[in-house]
């Protein structure tokens, strides 16, 4: 699978929207549920920080969920993610909905996945994006691959490699 670096510059020059999954992504795929029907996630600092430094380079962000959790509602509200789209496993639709309304062709956006249900949201965006033990219909999908894990990293290197892109194209 090729990594983030094999993808041509113009590509991610283009990008105006990071769209993500989160379950498998954003965190390691885990979920702690208590007796009482609570529910706990575990979210990378390093991932938070590299989409509040897009945010703050005026790019979007979003994260679509094939199920809604208060834990993501609390860390995205925590982030200030513009969008989030939960309870949605039509993920392609979701991401293109999304697009649409922002005025975003499919060049202008990434989007990260890890599972069967991203695959359509994969290839349909500018870039598809997955991570280390993804799910083979998402590697098939995905046009590279993070080099690190999900909940671990991973979102922070997509992030750092579109801000670096930005950098390069900023006048001087």
């Amino acid at each position: 699978m090729p990594s983030l670096h094999d993808i041509p510059a113009d590509r991610w020059t283009q990008l105006k929207l990071l769209a993500t999954d989160v379950d498998g992504v954003l965190t390691d795929g885990t979920i702690q549920v208590s007796s009482d029907g609570t529910e706990s996630k575990t979210f990378s600092v390093l991932d938070g920080l590299g989409m509040v430094r897009l945010l703050r380079d005026n790019f979007i962000v979003a994260w679509i969920s094939g199920r809604a959790s208060g834990a993501t509602t609390v860390r995205a509200e925590e982030l200030k993610i513009p969008h989030l789209v939960q309870g949605r496993v039509d993920k392609e639709t979701a991401l293109k909905e999304l697009a649409s309304a922002l005025g975003f062709s499919a060049d202008q956006c990434a989007y990260v996945g890890d599972d069967d249900i991203d695959a359509g949201a994969l290839r349909w965006a500018g870039i598809g994006i997955t991570v280390p033990q993804a799910m083979p219909s998402a590697v098939a999908a995905a046009d590279c691959a993070t080099e690190r894990y999900p909940g671990h990293g991973a979102i922070r290197e997509v992030c750092e490699k579109i801000l670096s892109h930005r950098q390069d194209n900023s006048p001087a």
